[in-house]
C-alpha cells in the first residue's frame, strides 16, 4: 500500500507541474479573483494554483509532524512487542515457564503478535502446572484467529490423555476448513479415541496438505491401520478393512501382529495362520515369529512343519525356537519341546523359555524340575543369573491327560 500511494502522489504532482509549466508558457494566464470579508484579492490561475500547492504541501508537513510522536511511540511499541515475543518463546524453549508467561503477557497486546503469543503463553502455563491459566489464554481470543485456538486446544487436550475434547475444539464450526496442523491432530484424536479406521481415511488429505513428513505419515499408517484391524468388532468389519489395505502394508509385523491377533480371537485360525506367514516370509520379524506359536490357533503340525522350514533359513532366532517349541509341547512331544526350548534359552530366549520349561517339566509330572524352572523365569525377568536345572526323567501321562496347552 505505501507504494502505490508514493506512486499515486508522485503521479499527482507530475501532472500539477505540467499543468503549471503549460500554463506559464501560454500567453493567456488567466485571472482569478477572491472576494472575502470586504477585500478582495487578484492574481493569475498560475500563482493561484502554486500558492494552493504550497499550502497543502505546509499543512502536509505539518500534519506529519503532528502525527510523529504518535508513530514513534506505535513503532516502539511494536519492537517492544516483537522482543517481548521473541524472548518469551526463546524462555519457553529452554524451560523458563514464569519468565515465559511474563514476556508473553506483554506480547499480547500487540494484535499482529496476539496469536503466537498467546498460545505461546498457554502452552507455558500448561508446562508449569497451571490448567486453568492456559484454558484462560485461550479462552481470551474470543472470536479471533479460530483456527489457531482450536489447535493450541487440542494441543492441550491430546497432552492429557483427553482425545474427545481434542475433537470437540478441533469441529467448532468457526475453525473450519482445518488448516494442515488441525487436520494432523484430528486424525490423531480419533486413533487415540478409538476411532481408528477414520483416522486412516484422512492419510490421503493430511498427504495432500503435506501435513506431516513422508517418514511421519509411513509411521502413523501403519501404526492407526494396526488400531483399525484390532478395534474391528466382528469378522465383517475385520475382513473389509484387511482387504482394503495395500498388500505391502499388510506384510508391516505391527499389522499382520493386529489382524492375527484378531482374527485369533474371531476363530480365524486358518487366516491368523496365513497373514503371519506371509508377512515373515515378505520381512523376517522375531516379535512375529514368536506370535506365530504362542497364539491360540490351530493346525498345530502345520505350523509345526512352517517353523521346521524356517529354522533352516533362521537357525538362530531364539523367538523362532521357543515358538516351535511351544508347538511340540501342544503335539506331548516333550523332549523335543524340552531340547528346542533349551536351545532357545542358549540364544537368549531369557525367562519365557524358563516358564515354557516349567511347563513341559510339570507336564510330565517333574514337579520339583518345574519349580526350578519357574523360580528361574523369576530370576530372568529380574536380571539375575539363572541356576542350572537338572535334567529329571520323564513321566508320561495317561493318554486321556490334557496335558500341556
Amino acid at each position: 500500500m505505501t507504494v502505490l500511494r508514493n506512486l499515486v502522489l508522485w503521479i499527482l504532482l507530475a501532472a500539477a507541474g505540467a499543468l503549471l509549466a503549460w500554463m506559464a508558457l501560454g500567453a493567456d494566464h488567466g485571472r482569478v479573483l477572491v472576494r472575502y470579508g470586504g477585500y478582495d484579492y487578484s492574481t493569475t490561475l498560475v500563482n493561484a494554483i502554486a500558492i494552493a500547492l504550497g499550502i497543502a504541501v505546509v499543512l502536509g508537513v505539518l500534519w506529519w509532524l503532528l502525527g510523529l510522536p504518535f508513530r514513534t511511540w506505535s513503532r516502539r511499541r511494536d519492537q517492544q512487542s516483537r522482543a517481548s515475543l521473541g524472548e518469551g518463546l526463546d524462555a519457553l524453549h529452554q524451560g523458563r515457564y514464569s519468565d515465559a508467561d511474563r514476556l508473553l503477557a506483554r506480547a499480547v497486546q500487540e494484535p499482529h503478535a496476539e496469536p503466537a503469543a498467546r498460545v505461546a503463553a498457554a502452552h507455558a502455563a500448561h508446562a508449569r502446572g497451571d490448567p486453568s491459566r492456559a484454558r484462560s489464554e485461550l479462552d481470551a481470543f474470543g472470536e479471533r484467529h479460530p483456527a489457531s485456538r482450536a489447535i493450541a486446544s487440542a494441543e492441550l487436550a491430546l497432552a492429557d490423555g483427553r482425545p474427545t475434547d481434542a475433537l470437540v475444539a478441533l469441529d467448532a464450526p468457526a475453525a473450519q476448513p482445518l488448516p494442515p496442523r488441525g487436520l494432523a491432530l484430528r486424525a490423531e484424536a480419533m486413533a487415540t479415541s478409538g476411532q481408528a479406521a477414520q483416522a486412516y481415511e484422512l492419510l490421503g488429505p493430511l498427504r495432500r496438505q503435506q501435513a506431516l513428513t513422508d517418514a511421519e505419515l509411513s509411521a502413523r499408517e501403519v501404526r492407526w491401520a494396526a488400531a483399525m484391524l484390532r478395534e474391528a468388532r466382528d469378522s465383517n468389519a475385520l475382513a473389509s478393512h484387511w482387504e482394503a489395505l495395500p498388500k505391502q502394508l499388510r506384510t508391516e509385523p505391527a499389522v499382520a501382529a493386529a489382524y492375527a491377533d484378531r482374527a485369533a480371537a474371531l476363530g480365524w485360525d486358518e487366516a491368523a495362520c496365513k497373514a503371519l506367514e506371509q508377512a515373515l516370509a515378505a520381512n523376517w520379524d522375531d516379535g512375529l515369529a514368536a506370535r506365530y506359536g504362542s497364539l491360540p490357533l490351530g493346525r498345530p503340525e502345520h505350523r509345526a512343519a512352517v517353523c521346521e522350514r524356517w529354522l533352516q533359513q533362521h537357525p538362530d532366532s531364539a523367538p523362532l525356537l521357543l515358538s516351535r517349541a511351544r508347538l511340540s509341547a501342544q503335539a506331548r512331544q516333550w523332549q523335543q519341546a524340552e531340547e528346542q526350548a533349551l536351545r532357545a534359552m542358549e540364544r537368549g530366549a531369557g525367562a519365557e523359555a524358563w516358564e515354557l520349561l516349567g511347563d513341559i517339566r510339570l507336564a510330565q509330572g517333574d514337579e520339583q524340575g518345574a519349580s526350578h524352572a519357574y523360580a528361574n523365569a523369576l530370576r530372568a525377568s529380574r536380571g539375575d543369573t539363572p541356576i542350572p536345572v537338572p535334567r529329571g526323567p520323564a513321566v508320561a501321562l495317561p493318554p486321556d491327560d490334557p496335558g500341556l496347552v
